[in-house]
């Protein structure tokens, strides 16, 4: 069956890890680092933090290590907090972001790690859609469109009468925030009544089982779900 990716290459999103600079330091002994290392953050970075994570941990088996993926914004909110060590984002930490880590003495170092891009999807069975246009896809996702643009045909007269299902990226993602600052012209201008998550694999799943469905989501996830797009 014939694959669909739509690859923006105008959204590079660079990633960053965020490491809490007054976390516990131990010997450069392998054997003599003990504890745990908290991350969370951006489902964009997961990959990368956990491979690295998985690394770490056969270096220094006494360290327990945990990496999560609660999005961008919902990361930097736990990490104001003090509760993991390192955040990855893939945006730059904001303003008010700075000051809720300064208010809990939280200090910390950012450092970015690699670049990537977003991939908007549809279904393998989809064979009308074998592009999409920048302003077709602004007209699709700008909030103007909730509840009005519901159908394919109602972006090309030529595509089908059927239903158009959309998955993308939630509000605490910094994906959410490059996506429609890229395509709708505002960061987090965007219609609401579609599937969204926070976890790209939710994402994949969503788009993969259903015909009729179009999303984006970070480029690295469709790279290792080819099989299923």
């Amino acid at each position: 069956m014939r694959k669909s990716v739509f690859i923006l290459s105008l959204i590079i999103l660079p990633t960053a890890a965020i490491i809490n600079s007054c976390s516990p330091r131990s010997s450069d002994k392998g054997e003599a680092i003990t504890g745990e290392v908290n991350i969370d953050g951006s489902s964009t970075v997961f990959p990368l933090s956990e491979a690295v994570a998985e690394e770490f941990r056969n270096s220094y088996p006494k360290v327990r290590v945990t990496v999560g993926e609660s999005g961008t914004g919902g990361g930097f909110k736990k990490f104001s907090r003090g509760e993991t060590d390192i955040n990855d984002a893939s945006r730059p930490i904001r303003p008010e972001e700075i000051e809720a880590c300064k208010a809990n003495g939280i200090s910390y170092l950012e450092l970015e790690v690699a670049y990537d891009g977003l991939a908007v999807v549809v279904h393998p069975s989809n064979t009308w859609a074998k592009e999409i246009k920048v302003s077709e896809l602004k007209r699709l996702w700008e909030p103007a469109a909730q509840g009005k643009i519901m159908r394919w045909n109602q972006i090309r007269p030529e595509w089908p009468d059927k239903e158009i299902h959309l998955f993308g990226a939630g509000t605490a993602s910094g994906t959410f925030d490059y996506f429609t600052e890229a395509i709708v012209g505002q960061a987090k201008s965007s219609r609401g009544d579609y599937t969204a998550s926070e976890d790209d694999n939710v994402l994949v799943q969503g788009i993969a089982s259903d015909e009729l469905a179009l999303g984006y989501f970070g480029l690295a996830y469709y790279e290792n779900n080819k099989d299923k797009l």
